[in-house]
């Protein structure tokens, strides 16, 4: 089954290249397409956090993981599926962050904390609501946690 899915809007910052870590401290501004109209962004700055669903446009078809391997290359890790990780390199391109909502435009959203390069397409925006977090401890393998360790920092 095929869909087709257009961007909503764009992501504009200082980073053009794409970058392992160091994201926490970027700050974003999400503009919004010409044909959505900026009353859908209406209430929005009620909420602190937001979900950002994004495009890894430039991710080749050739880039993709269809087999498990050491997250970045580092034999230290151990062998895992694309779907076990949270890398750029996945079938369908789909990156989803939750960010910080530092500031509501007309039709521009201004975030902190985007691990999405200037020009990435949006696909979709939506507000955190603690209903939706996980209501138990988050249970992840250590690999995972050193491998995040300069992530945001």
């Amino acid at each position: 089954m095929q869909f087709t899915i257009q961007s909503i809007a764009t992501v504009h910052n200082n980073r053009q290249m794409i970058q392992d870590d160091r994201w926490g401290e970027i700050i974003s501004t999400i503009e919004l397409a010409d044909h959505i109209h900026e009353a859908s962004l209406k209430g929005i700055e009620d909420f602190s956090h937001l979900e950002i669903i994004f495009y890894f446009d430039k991710v080749t078809d050739d880039q993709i993981q269809y087999k498990a391997r050491h997250p970045r290359n580092n034999q230290d890790y151990p062998e895992v599926g694309i779907f076990a990780q949270r890398g750029k390199n996945r079938p369908n391109k789909l990156g989803s962050t939750t960010v910080a909502l530092l500031e509501v435009k007309p039709r521009a959203l201004i975030v902190q904390g985007l691990d999405a390069i200037d020009g990435t397409p949006i696909l979709d925006i939506k507000p955190v609501m603690k209903e939706f977090l996980p209501k138990k401890d988050v249970k992840q393998p250590a690999w995972s946690v050193d491998l995040m360790k300069a992530y945001w920092g």
